[in-house]
């Protein structure tokens, strides 16, 4: 098993991939058998990440396939009743998926002592295609619903308590999040939330042009959805990004999270009565926007309109709603790297391991001991923070970590 270097870590039960639900293709999920057993680890079918000159590539190759509903858990022990974190990734909601090495959460287990819970959910058109006849939409929200549900069923026997659970999450991940707090069947689910580096200005695409993009997509594939090979899927997905890229049609990622579907994500005044009574941390990283335009003088404003003046906003909603939120800026900035206090930067000094993260171009030639030297104490804040739901300042006063920054720059 691979470590951090660690005894604490290495002595971590993991345990999985174990599958959460099954479904059929554009299906609602389905909570799976305990006669399922444990799943061969498979990753929703997916398109190359756009972020491989920011994080590198993911070590090792796992499967793709539509039954992928699965997840991973790291635990300290069967026993006893520990907070659980449940990780939902990033990736635009077109790649990843949180069987990766990138997101093994041993070591947050560790220093944390808490229970660790990675979820694969459905990504591209295969989650989020809205198609009149064939999909509704929003079936990795759904999914991600779904494994909060198993945690709630199942999470005892691996030494987890299911009455307090944080979900967190980062960049789409931290979309989710801010969707299922609006979803009436999540609420009890979950009560602590972590959004890393999101969600930013566009929560959610209106139902009409996502239903136009459904019709491109259909269009281009040619055929039916429900009955075409998974290559001609992912054809098709990559033929509607790269027309909508070229007609500039919009700036959010083809496939993405619609409102006023079943899936209940509609912003409106609904959401008092999820959120009240919930603690979050939402917050973004200082230089956030340079894994997607380079660095220059630009990314100090860009990321403030983009993502501290949204998350700045969003925590005085959450607040006014009744809940308990408070923001972070990350202003950590590797030595040797392009890219300084960029989107994921935060992920390897919460989730993987060294094996996982190294070479890792936007950690640049900063030693392995250093990334551990602000990991560890990041670690046991966000740790403590699922046992507590308060900050642990003592060990975030050793992190390059601002919290309730005052905004900065151009908004």
């Amino acid at each position: 098993m691979p470590d951090r270097s660690d005894a604490a870590t290495a002595a971590i039960v993991r345990s999985g991939p174990v599958r959460y639900a099954t479904t059929e293709r554009f299906g609602a999920p389905r909570p799976a058998r305990a006669s399922a057993g444990e799943s061969s680890g498979q990753l929703c079918p997916q398109l190359p990440g756009r972020l491989a000159s920011v994080m590198g590539i993911p070590k090792t190759a796992l499967p793709q396939s539509e039954d992928c509903l699965n997840l991973a858990i790291a635990s300290p022990r069967l026993d006893g009743r520990r907070p659980v974190m449940v990780f939902l990734h990033g990736g635009a909601f077109a790649s990843g998926g949180g069987l990766l090495d990138w997101y093994d959460g041993s070591a947050l287990a560790a220093d944390g002592d808490v229970v660790v819970v990675s979820v694969n959910y459905r990504l591209g058109a295969l989650g989020y295609l809205c198609l009149d006849g064939v999909s509704e939409g929003n079936l990795g929200l759904l999914d991600q619903l779904e494994a909060l549900r198993w945690v709630q069923r199942n999470i005892a026997d691996y030494g987890g308590d299911p009455t307090n659970v944080t979900v967190f999450g980062q960049s789409a991940g931290a979309v989710s999040i801010w969707l299922l707090m609006q979803m009436p069947a999540a609420r009890g689910l979950f009560r602590r939330a972590i959004m890393q580096s999101g969600p930013g200005a566009d929560i959610a695409r209106p139902r009409q042009p996502a239903e136009a993009i459904g019709a491109l997509f259909a269009e281009l594939l040619g055929e039916d959805p429900r009955t075409a090979t998974v290559t001609a899927l992912l054809e098709a997905q990559k033929r509607t990004v790269a027309t909508l890229t070229q007609t500039g049609a919009t700036a959010m990622p083809a496939f993405y999270p619609t409102s006023g579907t079943e899936a209940g994500c509609t912003l409106g005044d609904s959401i008092t009565q999820h959120v009240s009574g919930i603690d979050v941390i939402c917050g973004w990283n200082a230089d956030d926007v340079s894994a997607f335009t380079g660095s220059g003088s630009h990314v100090a404003a860009a990321t403030n309109h983009l993502l501290a003046v949204p998350t700045t906003e969003l925590a005085a909603q959450l607040n006014a709603a009744g809940a308990h939120a408070s923001t972070y800026r990350l202003d950590w900035r590797p030595t040797g790297s392009a890219f300084g206090a960029t989107h994921c930067l935060e992920l390897p000094l919460l989730l993987g391991t060294r094996q996982a993260w190294e070479p890792c171009p936007m950690l640049g030639n900063t030693s392995w001991d250093q990334v551990e030297s602000f990991g560890r104490p990041l670690r046991q804040v966000w740790g403590h923070f699922a046992h507590t739901g308060e900050i642990h300042t003592a060990a975030a006063e050793s992190i390059p970590l601002q919290w309730n920054p005052p905004l900065t720059g151009a908004s």
